[in-house]
């Protein structure tokens, strides 16, 4: 199977939906903004593509509010980000750089974690 990879397709209706392809069975997906999993991620297998994975990611509005969100989707357990999409509310588009600050701090945060983790791991 090859490498798996999230695209996203649309956001329609309060819904972010994309295709996960590369892999062979069913994925469990999570979604996380600011480092919390969000409720209701739906992956159904997309009809007459094996290895093709329809995903759908409510936005919930209680989590939108004035500034940038960025939403963080990983597979479960995993540190790898599949995909990232931000919603920016209450400002213009020509701060959509705070979109990329944002992302990046969380990818930091992440990193950081993954990095003591594998101090602890390999000092004992």
């Amino acid at each position: 199977m090859s490498e798996k990879r999230l695209t996203r397709t649309r956001i329609r209706a309060g819904v972010w939906e994309g295709v996960l392809s590369g892999v062979a069975s069913q994925p469990k997906l999570e979604v996380l903004l600011l480092e919390q999993p969000l409720p209701g991620v739906v992956v159904e297998p997309v009809a007459g593509r094996p290895g093709e994975w329809a995903v759908r990611v409510p936005i919930p509005a209680e989590v939108l509010s004035e500034g940038v969100q960025t939403f963080l989707i990983r597979e479960a357990g995993s540190d790898q980000t599949l995909a990232h999409f931000t919603i920016i509310t209450g400002v213009a588009m020509e701060d959509d750089l705070r979109a990329e600050v944002d992302l990046l701090r969380q990818e930091l945060d992440m990193l950081k974690r993954a990095f003591r983790r594998h101090c602890l791991e390999t000092a004992g």
